[in-house]
């Protein structure tokens, strides 16, 4: 055979070039799809069922100790339903091999924590971590619903529950394939993390990464206990109150953030207790990219979900560093569209109202105004009744939103008749004082607007009558208000010839008077200090 020329060999080379970056991206791929395949949880899942095709063999004692707990099941149950001299037959069971008897212990839990209200003790949490372990579906289904039993009616101490190493068998049930067992498994983590040492447990075990997951599950039950766990983790112990008392913060009213969030496995409702500012479960969210996941949920086909979500995005909303992040166009257009679909929720309405104000403190505050939530919030208040707690949020934020002269230009382009009539009409509701305050700031803010001032021009009597009430109200920022609105509108022909007829000048000069003698009071008070 001759010698390859030189065409030949360089043929050759990248030949087995071209072989060798192959066999590299092959067994490269080869890797990853070892990889996803492992993680997934379906190996698991098949993992467990062929374990179940072994069938253990009933140790003798195994025998005795089954029979001898049928027995006191069927006699003295209801006497002592937690004797101790029972306690090592259910271990037995618990920690047996053989799927029937675990179920058998699994059952006479949940027999135990849906009809008998009666403290579990320590000792009685042991066998759970067996049952949450078992490989049997039924069993973990079982064990899990009764474990939510126990602590929904405070059955159970939720942090011995922790300290007794459950939280991780519950953690790990999370990865079920079973939507039973989610749910369940959720509506434990939802319990237990109204405790703060817990919070920090489960933050610490990375729990809310796989809930985060199961809040995009297709079972609405799941969804919503999901959302409801990772809700109990951000937040802490929370005073509410008005949005002024907080100065820049807007916190939501007590009746919207304390929703009814159901457990459907346990057949019960649980109500989360509020909680502020987990910052490190804060970060670990929205380090998971976890906005695109809350955007699907508000779109959701449950009224509960949709109010988890929206309830979890208020929270983040008042952590300031989230407030960049959150101001995103993806977000800032759900919640356009959520305030399109459902102008008449309250819960909807005012907490997207808290978020709203909240990101417009942020560096993004310009995308709030250029969004469709404006546009929302303006609407929302012609179909929200004056009693609702949720007005004075709407109208807290617009009044907040007109202070910027960007903002309030896109106001005034949604502004019409019905509008301007609603904003007047709140505006002389003084029963109601916190809209009326803020509808009339908004009022102030669009004087000086060509078009706003034909609209007001058709309200002028209306407007007279609130700005006197303001003039004589007890609280000053009422009279400042009403002073530095008369000024502006008196600018205008119109408004000032009706001023003029309406003696409002008179009203005004009495007003001079009280600061005048309100003024001598101080400066003699002051004296009297001083000497």
């Amino acid at each position: 055979m001759g010698q390859l020329c030189g065409r030949c060999m360089q043929l050759l080379r990248d030949f087995i070039g071209f072989v060798q970056r192959m066999s590299s991206d092959l067994v490269q791929g080869i890797k990853e799809c070892l990889t996803l395949i492992s993680k997934c949880s379906c190996l698991k899942q098949n993992s467990s069922k062929n374990r179940q095709l072994y069938q253990p063999i009933l140790q003798p004692h195994e025998r005795v100790t089954a029979q001898e707990f049928l027995q006191h099941i069927e006699t003295e149950f209801e006497m002592s339903p937690l004797g101790k001299d029972h306690l090592e037959a259910l271990r037995t069971l618990s920690f047996s091999e053989n799927p029937g008897l675990q179920q058998s212990a699994a059952l006479y839990y949940l027999h135990m924590s849906q009809h008998m209200n009666i403290p579990l003790p320590m000792e009685h949490l042991e066998p759970f971590y067996a049952l949450l372990r078992s490989a049997d579906l039924e069993v973990q289904q079982m064990s899990s619903l009764s474990l939510v039993n126990f602590l929904l009616e405070g059955n159970i101490d939720k942090e011995l529950v922790v300290q007794m190493g459950l939280l991780e068998p519950i953690l790990d049930l999370l990865e079920s394939e079973d939507p039973t067992v989610q749910c369940n498994s959720c509506a434990c983590i939802m319990t237990l993390a109204v405790s703060e040492s817990n919070r920090e447990a489960i933050g610490a075990a990375r729990g809310v990464t796989p809930l985060l997951s199961l809040a995009e599950s297709y079972d609405p039950r799941v969804q919503q206990n999901a959302v409801g766990a990772i809700l109990n983790l951000t937040q802490s112990v929370l005073q509410l109150c008005c949005p002024e008392q907080r100065g820049s913060q807007c916190s939501a009213p007590q009746s919207l953030a304390e929703t009814q969030w159901q457990i459907p496995a346990a057949d019960t409702d649980l109500s989360p207790v509020l909680f502020y500012g987990q910052a490190d479960i804060q970060a670990e969210m929205v380090a998971e990219n976890v906005l695109p996941k809350l955007c699907s949920l508000l779109a959701s086909g449950s009224e509960d979900v949709r109010h988890a979500s929206i309830a979890l995005l208020w929270i983040l909303s008042q952590h300031p560093p989230n407030q960049d992040t959150l101001a995103c166009a993806e977000l800032l257009q759900s919640l356009g569209m959520l305030l399109a679909a459902h102008k008449t929720d309250p819960v909807i309405v005012g907490h997207t109202a808290c978020i709203i104000r909240n990101l417009s403190l942020s560096k993004n505050r310009q995308r709030i105004t250029e969004s469709r939530c404006v546009e929302g919030l303006l609407q929302t208040m012609l179909l929200t009744d004056t009693q609702e707690d949720s007005l004075r949020y709407v109208t807290s934020c617009l009044a907040e939103l007109a202070k910027q002269e960007g903002a309030m230009l896109h106001m005034v382009q949604w502004m019409d008749e019905p509008l301007t009539k609603c904003l007047v009409r709140l505006a002389g509701q003084l029963e109601h004082p916190e809209p009326s305050f803020h509808a009339a700031s908004i009022v102030q803010h669009m004087i000086g607007h060509e078009k706003m001032m034909l609209l007001w021009k058709h309200h002028i009597g209306e407007i007279q009558t609130y700005l006197k009430n303001f003039l004589t109200h007890q609280e000053v920022r009422f009279q400042q208000l009403g002073i530095s609105t008369f000024c502006r509108l008196r600018a205008d022909p119109d408004f000032s010839s009706a001023f003029r007829k309406s003696q409002m000048a008179r009203l005004l000069e009495q007003v001079r008077q009280q600061t005048d003698e309100t003024q001598e009071l101080l400066r003699a008070a002051m004296c009297y200090e001083d000497s």
